[in-house]
């Protein structure tokens, strides 16, 4: 059988203290809901016609062709 009904809807209405705190506080502070719009703005709100071009990124092999990267150490002589 299943777990108990009561076990059902605790899990459904359960809130974490943390999730409580960020109510309460955006409740009393609604200047904080401005604050965090505004700062997405400028993250991640862009013109695209003002985004820059991102950098050439250089291939690199997947397997092998890294054999000639190091050169040996030369041994020293007797």
């Amino acid at each position: 059988m299943g777990p108990p009904r009561e076990a059902i809807a605790m899990y459904y209405t359960y809130e974490s203290d943390l999730t409580k705190f960020m109510r309460q506080y955006l409740e009393q502070h609604p200047e904080e809901l401005e604050s965090q719009k505004r700062g997405r703005g400028a993250w991640w709100d862009k013109d695209p016609a003002r985004r820059t071009e991102p950098s050439e990124v250089k291939n690199t092999p997947k397997s092998g062709g890294a054999e000639y990267t190091f050169q040996p150490l030369s041994e020293p002589k007797a």
